[in-house]
């Protein structure tokens, strides 16, 4: 039953012997995708090795809802929206084009202006333009390949985000662990923290710029705040026992917690300015797992007080406790989309762990996984995915769902384990 101290002060173990990128591969699509042809993006002057058109060709092929077009099957390169022949097009069974050209400013940064077309009505959606320096070409493409996404599904893209997750190398006997974060597509990995002791709990703050995380560095579990611009690193948390499980309040100003420091995990609130600790919960049973709702006066958390792990919701004012989920003999690790109404977590029926979703409203539960030792899921901040952690032979993995299931995906490194992910916020 004490099955969170277990999770909390196990050690990561991994097989790999070296550190990549991800790599993300596209195992389910949607039924009826939308043909689109991303045509080359003429890039000039520009002395790079990103292909904007390729990325953006990525982008929307991951997402599971876009068909796209082989550029070896395109009949012409258009640049511009008056240089398109949509016979062409409709020929190749598109229904859109998109179509730019790169420019250098005079400040020296680039400008690609760049048109959605609708092969179909033979109009043009919009002409946009989006500008940055060199280092930023994969930054420039993610954000068509959003602007696209968003007037054709309806949906705000979120290609732009990025991803934290924790990965190991074995080094003479050793273990070696690694917290990264990376573009949202698994590139340009950034080292983050290396330590010889495990790291646990990557949560993005709400602005985008700061981790909080749970490091074994000191010989026990200690939470952490890192601003991943300037590296600055603060450790908030020195108690004997657990400190886990750090959660931002939608204005970053307070943590959600778990400490054992009383003898029993329970959840506290810390208010990062004035370093004041708060108790919330009061009961014999583990209290963990703490994640915010919209409203910033509700938590939803784990518990198994109830004689199995289960998902509760706390009023922080009052402290009153409402048990949420009844289907199934696990449900843990709560993950909310962004419309606070749909909940991730891992789930157990019988002897298997998958991801689940549930609607806090109508109380249905959905299954969305098939593999074994599902865990750790943490939704896209547009609520159409969620990544989580899963085993592919003997490898950890990441792996991505859409909250419908009708879209997969794998996100596997090329050499060794990746797991405990977390999506970032939009990023400003």
């Amino acid at each position: 039953m004490r099955y969170k101290i277990v999770a909390l002060l196990m050690l990561m173990v991994f097989s790999s012997s070296s550190y990549s990128e991800l790599v993300i591969r596209v195992t389910q699509g949607n039924d009826k995708p939308t043909k689109i042809a991303i045509a080359p993006i003429s890039q000039g002057v520009a002395k790079t090795s990103e292909d904007i058109s390729r990325i953006v060709e990525a982008d929307l092929q991951r997402s599971g809802l876009f068909e796209t077009i082989e550029r070896r099957d395109m009949l012409a390169f258009p640049t511009r929206a008056k240089d398109v022949y949509y016979r062409d097009w409709r020929l190749l069974g598109a229904e859109y084009l998109v179509a730019g050209q790169m420019q250098m400013l005079p400040d020296g940064r680039y400008q690609v202006e760049f048109s959605l077309l609708n092969v179909t009505g033979q109009k043009t959606v919009f002409t946009h333009r989006v500008s940055g320096s060199l280092s930023q070409m994969r930054d420039l493409a993610h954000l068509i390949s959003d602007k696209v996404y968003e007037e054709i599904t309806g949906i705000r893209g979120a290609f732009s985000t990025r991803l934290a997750y924790i990965t190991s190398v074995r080094k003479n006997g050793k273990y070696s662990y690694r917290l990264n974060v990376s573009d949202a597509d698994g590139a340009r990995e950034k080292l983050i923290l290396e330590s010889s002791q495990p790291i646990m709990s990557p949560a993005w703050s709400n602005s985008g710029q700061e981790l909080a995380y749970v490091s074994f560095e000191t010989g026990r579990p200690a939470i952490f705040r890192q601003n991943l611009v300037t590296a600055a690193r603060q450790q908030l948390t020195n108690f004997t026992g657990i400190n886990g499980a750090p959660s931002w309040s939608p204005d970053d100003r307070k943590l959600a917690l778990v400490l054992s420091k009383d003898g029993n995990p329970e959840i506290y609130l810390l208010e990062i300015e004035s370093k004041k600790f708060t108790r919330l919960t009061r009961h014999f049973a583990i209290d963990t797992e703490p994640t915010w709702m919209p409203d910033s006066k509700h938590l939803l958390f784990t518990s198994d007080r109830g004689g199995t792990p289960q998902i509760y919701k706390l009023n922080i004012a009052s402290n009153a406790t409402e048990r949420i989920t009844f289907a199934g003999n696990y449900n843990a690790r709560p993950s909310l989309a962004p419309d606070g109404r749909t909940l991730a977590m891992v789930h157990r029926t019988t002897d298997t762990f998958h991801i689940a979703s549930f609607d806090l409203q109508t109380g249905r539960m959905i299954e969305l996984t098939e593999t074994r030792l599902d865990e750790s899921p943490t939704v896209a901040p547009n609520g159409a995915m969620l990544m989580y952690a899963t085993k592919q032979g003997d490898r950890g993995v990441l792996a991505a769902v859409s909250l419908d299931a009708g879209v997969r995906y794998v996100l596997p490194a090329s050499a060794g384990d990746v797991r405990e992910p977390a999506w970032s916020p939009f990023l400003r």
